[in-house]
C-alpha cells in the first residue's frame, strides 16, 4: 500500500494542473448527473417490528383519516374572551380544502372557551413529499378564514416536520477553521488548502447523497450529519497530509518527493483512518431503522468523498503551492525532525517527556476525570424529541404550551387503541373503555369508532402526562402488560416514539459490540498488535461514555442549556446515543491511528519502547491538537442550530473530540504506552499467521530517513524507489 500510495502523491504533484482538471470534470460531472438523476430527501419513519407499528398499519388499512398525517390548529383569544363560533366554523370550513386533508375535526374548546383545537387528518403519512414540512398550506387557510384578532399557533406532526437548518453550523464551522489553520501553519496559503480540499471533497459527497435519495429513502436530517461529519474529517485529513508534506519539505526534500512521502506516510493513516470511520457508520445499519441505513450510507458518502480528494487534491496543491506553504519565518532554514528520544526542546517534546517520565500518576488522573465526567450518562433517559423542547419562538413549541395550559399536558399526545372486531367481543372493547375511564392516570376517553368495512373499532384516551414524561412511558408499559385483551392494540405517535426508545436501547449494544470488534481487527491489522486495539477501543469508550455524562448533565439536568438556547431540561433524545457512538468511535479511531502511526515508525527504526512514544507523541501532537481544535469548532458551529437533535450531536461530538485529543491521546495513550513498554507490540505468533499483513509503515529507509542536509541545508540526490 505504502508503495501506491507514495507513486499516486508524487504522480498527482508532479502533474498538478492535470489532477486539479480531472477533479473539475468529476465535481461538475457528478453535479449534473445529481441535478438530472438525483433525489429530494424523503424521510421514513416507519418502525418495523415495532408493537405500536401493527395499530397503525391497521389504521391506514381500514381507516385511513386516522393512519395518515396529522395536524393541530390551536386558536386563542388574547384578551381571555370566549370564541365566536362563527369564526371556529369559518376556520374548520378553510381548513378541510387544504391538500390531503380527509377530515376536520369539530373545535375542541378549554373550559373558559377562549381557546380551540382544530385536528387535521390527512389521507397519507406525515413522509409524503407533498405533505412533510407543509406548513405553508396550513398558514393560508387560516389567513382565508378571516381570524386575524386571535393568536394562531400550529402543532402537531406536519407543522413538526417543518423545521429547517439556517445554515449557520457550517458558516461558524468554516470560519473558526479557518482562523485555526493560519495560526497552525502561519501561512495563509497552507491554512486555505486544507479548507478548499475538504469543501471540494463536500461538493462531490453532497452530489452522492443527492443521488443516493434518488434510490433510497434518505432523512432529511442525514445531509446536515453528513456535512457535519465530512467537513470534520475532510479538513483533518488533509491537515495531516499538508503538516507531513510541510515537514519533508523543510527537510530538505524536493516539492515531488515531498508530497510523494506525505501520501505514502500520512496518507496511509488518513486511509486506515477512513475505513475506521466508514466500519463505524456501517453499523448504523444495525440499529433496525431504516432512517439510522439511510444516516450511514449519506455520511459514508461524505467521509469517501473527502478521504479521495485528500489523497489526490492535497498533493496536487502542494506541488503547484510548494515552499510557499512553509512559514516564511522557516523557509530557507535548516530543520531537524524529531527523530530521538530527547527530541527538540519544543512544548510538545517537553510534554511527552514529563508524562512518559511519571507515567502512572497521569494514566490515574486521565482516568479518573474521564470517569467522573462519564458517570451522570448512567441516569440517561432517552426520548425522541417532540414540541416541548423546540425554542420558545417556534409556532410549535407555542402550541404545545398552549394546549398543555388550557386541556393538560397529555392533550399532546393522546393514546389510540385500536381493537380487531374478530378477535375482540364488543363488549370486551367497551369494558376496557370503562376501566380506562376509571383509571386515575388516565384523563378522558373518546367515543369509539368502527371503521366502515367494520374490521377495527378505535378510540383514544388521554393520559394525565406528556409525551416526555416518564410516568407515560411506564403507563403504556403498564397498559400492554396488565389491559389489553388480545386484539387490542396501543399505538399513536407517544406510542410509536416509546416503542423506538425502548428498540434503539436494545440495539444499541449489537451496534457497539459490531463497530469495536471490527475496528480492532482494522488495528490489529494495521500494528500488528493485540494490545493496541483492545487499548484503543477502551480509550474510545472512555471518552465516548464521557460524551455522553456531559450531554446528560447540559440537556437532561439542564447544566448550562441556556447557552444552547434551550430553556427547560429535555430528555436525551433517542436517535443520539447510537448515532454519536457510530460516528465518533470512527473519529476516535482517526486521532489513534494518526498518534500510533508516528509511535510505530520510531519503534520500528529504534526498538526503544519508551523512547518512541516520546518521539511518536512528539511528532504529533501539534497535528493532532490543531484537527482537533478544527473538529471541535466545526461541531459546536452545528450545536448553535434550532434542532436540539443537531444541538445535542453538535455538543456531545465536540466534547467527545476535545476529551479524546486532550486526556487520551495526549496522557492516557502515552502514559499506558510506556508502562505496557515493548507488550504494546505482542501479536501471538498464530495470529500473526492468520491475520492478514496490511503493510503500516513503509521499510525503515529511504522514506523515512531524513536527506543528508549540508550547512548550508542543501539536499543530496537520494533514491526515489521505495520499498
Amino acid at each position: 500500500m505504502s508503495s501506491m500510495l507514495y507513486r499516486l502523491g508524487r504522480a498527482t504533484a508532479a502533474h498538478p494542473w492535470r489532477t486539479v482538471s480531472a477533479w473539475l470534470v468529476v465535481v461538475v460531472g457528478v453535479l449534473a448527473l445529481a441535478a438530472s438523476a438525483g433525489g429530494t430527501t424523503q424521510d421514513d419513519w416507519d418502525v418495523p417490528g415495532a408493537d405500536g407499528q401493527v395499530g397503525l398499519d391497521a389504521l391506514r388499512t381500514h381507516l385511513p383519516e386516522s393512519g395518515g398525517a396529522s395536524a393541530l390548529v390551536a386558536v386563542h383569544d388574547p384578551d381571555g374572551d370566549a370564541l365566536a363560533r362563527a369564526d371556529l366554523s369559518r376556520l374548520a370550513g378553510e381548513l378541510e380544502d387544504v391538500p390531503h386533508v380527509v377530515q376536520v375535526s369539530l373545535p375542541r374548546l378549554s373550559a373558559d372557551s377562549d381557546t380551540a383545537l382544530v385536528t387535521l387528518r390527512y389521507g397519507v403519512p406525515v413522509t409524503h413529499r407533498d405533505v412533510m414540512g407543509a406548513l405553508a398550506p396550513l398558514e393560508d387557510a387560516v389567513s382565508a378564514a378571516g381570524v386575524d384578532s386571535l393568536d394562531v399557533a400550529y402543532g402537531g406532526e406536519v407543522p413538526g416536520s417543518a423545521m429547517e437548518m439556517s445554515g449557520r453550523g457550517e458558516l461558524i464551522g468554516v470560519g473558526v477553521a479557518l482562523v485555526i489553520l493560519v495560526l497552525t501553519f502561519g501561512s495563509v496559503v497552507a491554512a486555505g488548502l486544507p479548507l478548499a480540499v475538504a469543501l471540494a471533497g463536500l461538493a462531490v459527497g453532497g452530489a452522492g447523497v443527492t443521488l443516493l435519495a434518488g434510490v433510497i429513502d434518505v432523512s432529511s436530517t442525514a445531509p446536515t450529519v453528513a456535512t457535519m461529519v465530512g467537513l470534520g474529517v475532510g479538513i483533518d485529513y488533509a491537515l495531516l497530509l499538508v503538516t507531513r508534506f510541510v515537514e519533508e519539505l523543510r527537510s530538505g526534500r524536493s516539492t515531488v518527493d515531498a508530497a510523494g512521502t506525505a501520501v505514502a506516510t500520512a496518507g496511509r493513516s488518513v486511509v486506515f483512518a477512513g475505513l475506521t470511520v466508514l466500519v463505524s457508520l456501517t453499523g448504523l445499519g444495525l440499529a433496525g431503522l431504516p432512517t439510522y441505513s439511510a444516516f450511514g450510507a449519506a455520511t459514508a458518502i461524505a467521509v469517501a468523498s473527502v478521504m479521495a480528494t485528500a489523497l489526490t487534491l492535497v498533493p496536487a496543491l502542494c506541488g503547484l503551492a510548494g515552499h510557499r506553504l512553509v512559514p516564511r519565518k522557516h523557509r530557507g532554514r535548516p530543520y531537524e525532525p524529531v527523530r530521538a528520544a530527547g527530541g527538540h526542546a519544543t512544548l510538545t517534546g517537553r510534554w511527552a517527556r514529563r508524562v512518559c517520565a511519571r507515567p502512572l500518576p497521569w494514566a490515574v488522573a486521565a482516568l479518573v476525570a474521564l470517569v467522573a465526567l462519564a458517570a451522570p450518562a448512567l441516569g440517561m433517559r432517552t426520548f425522541p424529541q417532540d414540541a416541548s423542547a423546540d425554542p420558545a419562538s417556534f409556532t410549535t413549541r407555542q402550541a404545545y404550551d398552549l394546549v398543555a395550559d388550557e386541556f393538560g399536558h397529555g392533550a399532546n399526545g393522546p393514546l389510540t387503541f385500536v381493537a380487531d372486531t374478530g378477535a375482540v367481543d364488543p363488549a370486551d372493547t367497551e369494558r376496557l373503555r370503562t376501566d380506562l375511564a376509571d383509571d386515575p392516570r388516565i384523563t378522558s376517553v373518546g367515543p369509539a369508532v368502527t371503521s366502515p368495512d367494520g374490521a377495527i373499532t378505535v378510540f383514544d384516551a388521554q393520559p394525565t402526562t406528556g409525551p416526555q414524561d416518564e410516568r407515560t412511558g411506564d403507563l403504556i408499559m403498564s397498559l400492554r402488560a396488565d389491559a389489553l385483551p388480545d386484539g387490542v392494540e396501543l399505538t399513536g405517535a407517544t406510542v410509536i416514539l416509546t416503542d423506538i426508545s425502548d428498540m434503539l436501547s436494545e440495539r444499541m449494544w449489537v451496534v457497539v459490540g459490531f463497530v469495536v470488534a471490527v475496528s480492532m481487527l482494522l488495528l490489529a491489522m494495521m500494528f500488528r498488535s493485540v494490545v493496541v486495539p483492545i487499548k484503543a477501543a477502551t480509550m474510545n469508550l472512555l471518552s465516548i461514555g464521557a460524551a455522553y455524562g456531559v450531554v446528560t448533565l447540559v440537556f437532561q439536568h439542564g447544566w448550562g442549556s441556556s447557552l444552547l438556547g434551550m430553556d427547560r431540561a429535555v430528555p436525551v433524545s433517542s436517535w443520539v446515543p447510537i448515532l454519536m457512538f457510530a460516528i465518533l468511535f470512527g473519529l476516535s479511531m482517526d486521532y489513534e491511528v494518526f498518534l500510533l502511526s508516528r509511535i510505530r515508525e520510531a519503534w520500528l527504526r529504534t526498538g526503544d519502547a519508551r523512547g518512541s512514544v516520546v518521539t511518536g507523541l512528539s511528532g504529533s501532537a501539534r497535528v493532532i491538537s490543531s484537527a482537533a481544535a478544527i473538529m471541535v469548532a466545526v461541531f459546536l458551529g452545528f450545536a448553535t442550530e434550532d434542532t436540539v437533535l443537531v444541538k445535542m450531536l453538535g455538543l456531545g461530538m465536540a466534547v467527545a473530540v476535545a476529551l479524546d485529543a486532550t486526556l487520551v491521546r495526549l496522557v492516557l495513550v502515552p502514559a499506558t504506552m510506556t508502562l505496557l513498554g515493548r507488550a504494546n507490540w505482542w501479536l501471538p505468533p498464530w495470529i500473526d499467521r492468520r491475520l492478514p499483513h496490511v503493510r503500516a509503515e513503509i521499510d525503515a529507509g529511504a522514506a523515512l530517513a531524513p536527506p543528508p542536509v549540508s550547512s548550508d541545508g542543501a539536499t543530496e540526490e537520494r533514491e526515489e524507489a521505495r520499498a
